[in-house]
C-alpha cells in the first residue's frame, strides 16, 4: 500500500464525515431560513410560496441525507472510532462527549421532525404544526455542535459563514415570534387570533 493510500484510508472516513457536516450544516441553514421567511409571511410574491416551498423541502430532505451521511462515516473514523453508540447515544462519544452529543440531538431531532411532515395527516395539522416550532433548535443544535466540536469551527470561512447567516436567521426567529402579536401599525393585537408558526411547507401557515 502507498502512502497515498494509507492516507486514504487513515482519513477518508475523517474527511467524508467533515464534508458531509459542512453539508448538513448548509442545507439546515437554507431550509431553516426559508420556512421562517415563510411562516413570517415575507415571500407575498406572486409565484414565489411555491418556489419557497419547493426549495424547503428539497433542502431539508437534503441536510436528512447530509446528516445521515455525516454519522455513517463517523463510524468508521478509526481514530475517533466512536462505534454506533458513540454516533447514536447523545454524549457518550469519548470525543468532546458535550458538544457531540449535542450534534446527535439534533440529527435525531432533525429526523424526527423532517419525516413527521409526512405523518402530519395522522398527528393532526395542530399537533404537528406545533412540533415543528422545534425545528429551529435543530438549527441551534447545529450551531453548537459545530463550534464546540467541529474541526473547522477555527478558521475564517467558517466563522465568516456563521457571522453571515446567523444574525439574519435570528432575526427571522424573532419576527416569527413578535409578529402575530403586532398590528401593520407596530400596535399590539393580543386580541385577535394568533396562529402558529404553523407548515413551511405548502407556502401558509395551516
Amino acid at each position: 500500500m502507498t502512502p497515498i493510500d494509507q492516507a486514504v484510508a487513515s482519513h477518508g472516513w475523517w474527511l467524508a464525515s467533515r464534508a458531509s457536516g459542512i453539508v448538513a450544516l448548509v442545507l439546515v441553514t437554507v431550509s431553516v431560513a426559508i420556512g421562517l421567511m415563510m411562516a413570517g409571511k415575507l415571500a407575498r410574491r406572486p409565484g414565489m410560496p411555491r418556489v419557497f416551498t419547493a426549495v424547503h423541502e428539497q433542502t431539508a430532505l437534503a441536510g436528512l441525507l447530509a446528516i445521515a451521511v455525516h454519522g455513517i462515516t463517523l463510524i468508521g473514523d478509526p481514530w475517533l472510532n466512536p462505534g454506533a453508540n458513540g454516533v447514536l447515544v447523545p454524549f457518550t462519544m469519548d470525543y468532546r462527549p458535550v458538544w457531540t452529543g449535542l450534534g446527535t440531538i439534533a440529527g435525531v431531532l432533525a429526523l424526527v421532525l423532517g419525516l413527521s411532515f409526512y405523518a402530519r395527516k395522522n398527528l393532526g395539522t395542530r399537533l404537528w404544526r406545533k412540533a415543528h416550532r422545534a425545528t429551529i433548535l435543530v438549527y441551534f443544535l447545529a450551531i453548537a455542535h459545530t463550534l464546540g466540536a467541529g474541526t473547522d469551527a477555527s478558521t475564517v470561512w467558517m466563522r465568516w459563514w456563521l457571522i453571515a447567516t446567523t444574525p439574519p436567521i435570528v432575526a427571522l426567529f424573532i419576527y416569527r415570534v413578535i409578529s402575530p402579536r403586532l398590528g401593520s401599525n407596530g400596535q399590539n393585537r393580543q386580541a385577535a387570533p394568533v396562529p402558529g408558526p404553523g407548515a413551511v411547507h405548502g407556502g401558509e401557515t395551516r
